[in-house]
């Protein structure tokens, strides 16, 4: 599947820096409602090629949302999630 454009993933650690506020993800915390898998040093996921499907937004609007929204729709939603996430 190819969505266009690409979902703009800046890396910047807002959705592994807080799990604990989905029930989807709530199995990723560590305790502390970071990701166990986020690398703080690096900003980066230690097991991104084998990552969850909860976490491949691509795959998660195939299987969820497409319906719902336009791709377009789910880039806007989700980034302004990004930012909610990043401001507190």
């Amino acid at each position: 599947m190819s969505n266009s454009p690409p979902f703009p993933c800046y890396q910047c650690g807002a959705c592994c820096c807080n799990v604990n506020r989905s029930k989807e993800t709530l199995f990723l915390d560590s305790g502390n409602g970071v990701c166990r898998y986020y690398d703080h040093q690096t900003k980066l996921c230690t097991i991104y090629e084998t990552r969850p499907d909860i976490c491949r937004v691509d795959k998660q609007y195939q299987l969820n949302y497409k319906n719902k929204y336009s791709w377009a729709e789910f880039i806007e939603i989700n980034t302004i999630a990004c930012k909610i996430l990043n401001s507190k």
